[in-house]
C-alpha cells in the first residue's frame, strides 16, 4: 500500500504543476488582452487629440483647397505661407516673437519668485491662522479666470500701466500690464507647498540653531529640494504666457506690443481672413513649446512626482 502512494506522488505533483502553468497561461492570455485593449483605447485618444495639431500643420502647408474639410494629407506642399510670416508682410512677425520672449521671461520670473516665498510660511512656518489662509486661497481655484478681468483691469488703470508719455516707459508698462495679474498663481503656491513640506524640519531646526535667517534657509535649504517641482512650475507658467491672449487682447492699445498668440488674430481681417497664414503662426508658436518640454520633460514629471508625493 506504502508503494502505491509513492508511486501515485508523482503524478499528482506533475498534474498540480500541469494545472499551475495552466492558470499562469490563463491569467498571461486575459492580461494580454487587457492591455491590447488599454493600448487600443490610448491609441485612440491619442489620435482624437493629436489629430486638430496634424490638420494645422497640413493646412499651414495647403497654398490652395479647402481649409474646412477633413483631411490626411495636404493637396499640394507649399511654404509659402511660413515664407509670408518670416517676412512679416502681414503682422510685425519677429516684433510679436520678442514680445513674447519677454513677457515670458518676466512672468515666469515673477510668478515663480512669487510662489517660491509664499509657500514657504505656509509649509514651514507656524503662525495663527496659517491653514485657514492657505485654504481660502486654495478656494479661489473654483473660479474662472475671466471673472478676474474687471478687477484686474481696474487696477492696471489704478496703477498707471498704459499711460502714454515714452516710447520706452510705455513698452515696459504695457509688458507688466499683461503680467502682473497673474503673477499671484494658486497652482504653484499648492504644488511648492507640497514640495516644501516633504522637506524634513529637522534639517529646517538645524539651520535656526546655527543662525541662519529664514530667508537664507529659504534660499539654501527650501528652493534647491524644490528645484523639479520649481522646474515644472517654470514650465506651466512659461506655457501660460506664450499662449497668452484674452488679457493681452484687452489691455494693449499697442498692437505691436502683442505677444505672438494675440498678434495672430491681426491675421483675420473684417471681409477676409488669412487662414493658411493664421495656421503656419499657430504652427510656429507650438514649436518653442515642443522644444521646452522636450528638455524639460525629465524636470516635469519628477517634479509633478514629488509635488504629488509631497
Amino acid at each position: 500500500m506504502a508503494d502505491a502512494t509513492l508511486s501515485a506522488a508523482p503524478v499528482t505533483t506533475d498534474a498540480y504543476a500541469a494545472a499551475a502553468a495552466q492558470l499562469k497561461a490563463r491569467r498571461r492570455r486575459r492580461e494580454r488582452a487587457v492591455n491590447t485593449l488599454a493600448y487600443a483605447v490610448l491609441i485612440v485618444i491619442a489620435l482624437i487629440m493629436l489629430y486638430p495639431f496634424y490638420w494645422t500643420l497640413i493646412t499651414s502647408l495647403e497654398s490652395t483647397g479647402n481649409i474646412y474639410e477633413a483631411k490626411i494629407l495636404p493637396a499640394a506642399v507649399s511654404l509659402r505661407n511660413y515664407a509670408e510670416m518670416w517676412r512679416g508682410t502681414t503682422v510685425p512677425f519677429w516684433r510679436l516673437i520678442l514680445n513674447s520672449v519677454i513677457v515670458c521671461t518676466l512672468g515666469v520670473t515673477l510668478t515663480v519668485t512669487l510662489a517660491t516665498l509664499a509657500a514657504y510660511p505656509l509649509a514651514k512656518m507656524r503662525f495663527p491662522g496659517r491653514d485657514l489662509i492657505f485654504y481660502a486661497i486654495l478656494a479661489l481655484m473654483v473660479l474662472p479666470n475671466e471673472s478676474g478681468l474687471i478687477v484686474n483691469y481696474i487696477t492696471v488703470i489704478k496703477l498707471g500701466l498704459l499711460q502714454q508719455t515714452n516710447p520706452v516707459l510705455d513698452a515696459a508698462r504695457q509688458y507688466l500690464a499683461i503680467v502682473i495679474p497673474g503673477i499671484a498663481s494658486i497652482v504653484g503656491l499648492f504644488l511648492i507647498r507640497q514640495a516644501y513640506l516633504s522637506v524634513p524640519l529637522e534639517l529646517i531646526e538645524a539651520a535656526r540653531i546655527d543662525g541662519a535667517s529664514e530667508l537664507k534657509i529659504w534660499r539654501r535649504i527650501m528652493v534647491p529640494l524644490a528645484m523639479p517641482t520649481i522646474a515644472a512650475f517654470s514650465i506651466f507658467e512659461f506655457v501660460a504666457y506664450w499662449n497668452s491672449f484674452l488679457w493681452a487682447r484687452v489691455m494693449l492699445p499697442d498692437k505691436n506690443l502683442m505677444p505672438l498668440s494675440a498678434g495672430l488674430l491681426e491675421l483675420s481681417g473684417t471681409f477676409s481672413t488669412n487662414s493658411r497664414a493664421v495656421m503656419a503662426g499657430a504652427v510656429i508658436t507650438i514649436i518653442p513649446i515642443l522644444i521646452v518640454f522636450a528638455f524639460g520633460q525629465r524636470y516635469f514629471m519628477k517634479g509633478l512626482e514629488g509635488a504629488v508625493k509631497g
